[in-house]
């Protein structure tokens, strides 16, 4: 009789660690929010970086949303780096909002008008761009 012990702890551990880098699957891609914010913090952490933004409420409350971006190898290929985002950098956001979480947004696109900037998630890939902001 062979011994399963081995296979099924390896598998065991495989699975916890995908269940630990989740998939899209918390956000709700049939649903789109949108802000004007200010960038508190930016952490360009593996294996997603994210966006912490304070946004104003209509009813004048500032709240603070997190924002998570695609994975770090693939921002640091298209030029983001840790310096890219400042506290204090305005921006417009778009993305899916968290099913559980409303102020947890998965980014599809930023748009920073001072310089230009635009990320923006497409299918799988991200893309920058930079315009040269207002003239």
């Amino acid at each position: 009789m062979r011994n399963w012990t081995g296979p099924i702890l390896t598998l065991s551990l495989f699975a916890s660690a995908a269940q630990a880098h989740h998939s899209l699957s918390n956000y709700d891609s049939g649903r789109d929010v949108r802000a004007d914010g200010v960038v508190e913090e930016f952490h360009f952490v593996n294996p997603h970086p994210f966006l912490m933004i304070g946004v104003t409420d209509p009813s004048g409350v500032r709240q603070v949303w997190r924002l998570e971006m695609d994975n770090l190898h693939e921002l640091d290929e298209i030029g983001i780096s840790r310096t890219t985002f400042q506290p204090g950098d305005r921006v417009t956001i778009s993305g899916n909002p968290d099913r559980t979480e409303p102020r947890e947004i998965y980014l599809r696109r930023l748009d920073r008008p001072s310089d230009g900037l635009h990320y923006e998630q497409i299918g799988t890939r991200p893309r920058l761009t930079r315009t040269g902001g207002p003239g």
